[in-house]
């Protein structure tokens, strides 16, 4: 094991270096475009009493009816819009020494009478944006830095079976011993030394030299699947000597007998390590598959899309009517939002068929066996039925849980729901979520949880009660005993920080901390950005990455919102955290959501079990007990 120990002396006197110093960015070519907020001038009140006019879109509507304490928005989507081209003009300014810009040019009001168009003008926003920008730099982030001076703690890549070595992870913690790159040296030749791991922040450890006992000086993280990152005993099998680093030569003459006293009993990487860490990396989803995915600006139907581009799981899908490939979609490829082709006609899903009236000859259809399986469920006996109510997330506004109703039972499980009180006539605007799905939940849910219900828009006897408003709108609550109530051991807590899409603006990966657990349920929160734009996510959501997820696959990551940006325009009142039962709704124009009471719904008397609020809940579990009489 230790015969590619090389007790070779070196030269000290030239200068060491550390994988744990930063490098100076460098300052950013004059030819990079930097990215300009693409809002309109702040433009309210507009001599209207009770009026204001959207920052980002120019919609024109009732103040109180308005995004945010600021009501400098109409819709959640806009907001997001105005503040990420902000975030990122920001960064690149801040990397060039310069001091973000607020230049901004008004443009002609556009009129949007629906929360779905003002998604559409988001959309539509972002695919203007994708010809010109650049992807922002994020040289200046380090999360070894970040979690080293803030003492944070990263999810272990076991709460994410999805991601590469989820399954597979085994052993690796702190004192399991690697060989790596020694970058105290001054030998001309690439040599190594080994480490132990001193602290595992997701695919990221902190890594200390053998030698150095409780001198952290030459510390340095490194991401474990790395190419540089070896099991003991690869230099000897490889032909690569061990030379131990300058800083220690000296305190030790024979070198092998230390090693061999440090490493008896010690653990190391698995010798085939690197080949899984490569066997993960494999997609089976390949460029210029056909796809059956929702359509972004219709979320009750679906289009074609071809992949263009598979980076980590996550698929850049091009609508196959796009024909300049800016009209485009990211998801995972284990996302729910995407079937093989002719799964709307199977289960009676709405789609948009394609103008294209002959497929690519360089286009197939992807396997259905490629895609996620729903678990089975049993229709025959009591079941979801149209007008039924529940509570579910809002796919437009992932920060909120909504009243809704089933609006339609599609085939094999699957159910399209609607948001009260703010529904297009057309019902363009509904959206499919399956019988299982952890998105949606039985009445009461909320409340149980100390989760804000966000009542329907308009609906003006509050605070809401759902036994009054199913009386009043002569409907009956969704069974309880439909709902999917598996809690798996996903080991999430609150704290832990993680890399998440921001599932707005999905294209985006993005620092993130888990805030709340409720059961399966969790509450992610974008590090410096407002709690308004946090999300309520599944623990198994194929949109949720350990520390370090970036870097192994290549996709670019999002730092933190920096703490100067053009969001210091805002009121204070707006930067103030919320507290939870005061928390005014972030939705598409919505009333803002008062905490509830519990009653007693469609006949049945229920008891509910308190949920694990701001807790990690572990393991199976039901929400609710069915109390027998």
């Amino acid at each position: 094991m230790f015969d590619g120990y090389d007790s070779c002396s070196e030269d000290t006197s030239s200068s060491s270096s550390t994988d744990e110093s930063e490098e100076e960015v460098s300052p950013l070519p004059s030819s990079l475009p930097i990215i300009k907020n693409n809002g309109q001038v702040y433009t309210y009140p507009d001599g209207k009493s009770g009026m204001a006019t959207c920052e980002m879109c120019g919609m024109v509507g009732v103040r109180d009816a308005f995004y945010s304490k600021t009501k400098r928005f109409c819709s959640v989507s806009c907001s997001r819009s105005y503040s990420s081209n902000s975030k990122k003009a920001s960064i690149l300014a801040r990397l060039q020494g310069k001091p973000p810009t607020k230049k901004a040019k008004v443009l002609q009001k556009q009129p949007l009478v629906a929360k779905l168009a003002a998604y559409a003008q988001y959309q539509a926003t972002l695919q203007n944006q994708a010809k010109t920008k650049a992807a922002v730099p994020v040289e200046g982030f380090s999360w070894g830095n970040y979690i080293n001076s803030n003492s944070f703690t990263a999810a272990p890549v076991t709460c994410f079976k999805h991601a590469p070595m989820g399954t597979c992870w085994g052993d690796i913690s702190e004192g399991v011993r690697v060989e790596v790159p020694n970058t105290d040296c001054s030998l001309p030749t690439k040599v190594f030394w080994i480490a132990g791991i001193v602290k595992l922040a997701g695919y990221n450890a902190l890594l200390r030299y053998e030698g150095f006992e409780s001198d952290s000086n030459l510390d340095f993280w490194c991401n474990v699947c790395g190419s540089d990152i070896h099991p003991v005993g690869w230099c000897a099998t490889s032909g690569k000597p061990l030379v131990p680093p300058r800083s220690i030569q000296h305190k030790y003459t024979n070198w092998k007998a230390f090693l061999v006293k440090r490493l008896t009993g010690a653990k190391t990487l698995p010798p085939d390590f690197s080949q899984k860490v490569s066997e993960c990396m494999q997609y089976p989803f390949k460029t210029s598959m056909r796809v059956e995915v929702v359509d972004k600006t219709h979320l009750c139907r679906t289009r074609v899309a071809v992949v263009e581009s598979v980076i980590g799981g996550r698929l850049r899908l091009v609508y196959e009517e796009s024909e300049d490939k800016t009209d485009d979609f990211w998801c995972h490829m284990y996302s729910p939002l995407i079937h093989h082709i002719g799964w709307s006609r199977s289960i009676g899903h709405r789609f948009k068929r394609s103008d294209i009236t002959k497929k690519q000859e360089e286009h197939f259809d992807a396997p259905p066996h490629l895609f996620m399986k729903v678990k089975e469920v049993d229709t025959a006996g009591e079941w979801f039925k149209e007008g039924m109510k529940l509570e579910a997330i809002d796919p437009l506004n992932l920060s909120a849980i909504c009243v809704a109703t089933i609006r339609k039972v599609l085939a094999d499980g699957y159910l399209m729901i609607g948001i009260d009180g703010s529904e297009a006539a057309d019902g363009s605007d509904w959206f499919c979520y399956h019988a299982t799905s952890p998105s949606i939940f039985p009445v009461g849910f909320c409340e149980i949880n100390m989760i804000e219900l966000t009542p329907p828009r308009g609906y003006a006897k509050l605070p809401f009660k759902w036994f009054d408003y199913l009386r009043e709108s002569d409907s009956i609550a969704a069974p309880v005993k439909l709902f999917n109530k598996e809690v798996p051991n996903h080991g999430f807590h609150v704290g832990m920080k993680l890399e998440a899409v921001d599932l707005m603006e999905p294209r985006l990966v993005c620092v993130a901390t888990v805030t709340r657990i409720i059961h399966r349920l969790l509450r992610i929160h974008f590090d410096g950005w407002e709690d308004e734009y946090d999300q309520w996510v599944d623990c198994e959501s194929p949109d949720l990455y350990p520390v370090g997820w970036c870097q192994l696959t290549g996709y670019q990551l999002q730092p933190p919102a920096p703490p100067q940006t053009s969001r210091d325009s805002q009121s204070s009142s707006s930067k103030q955290k919320k507290k939870a039962k005061s928390q005014q709704y972030k939705g598409h124009k919505k009333m803002t959501s008062l905490q509830l009471k519990e009653e007693l719904l469609d006949g049945e008397e229920y008891s509910f079990l308190q949920g694990a609020s701001d807790q990690e809940s572990n393991g199976s579990a039901s929400y609710y007990i069915k109390q027998e009489p």
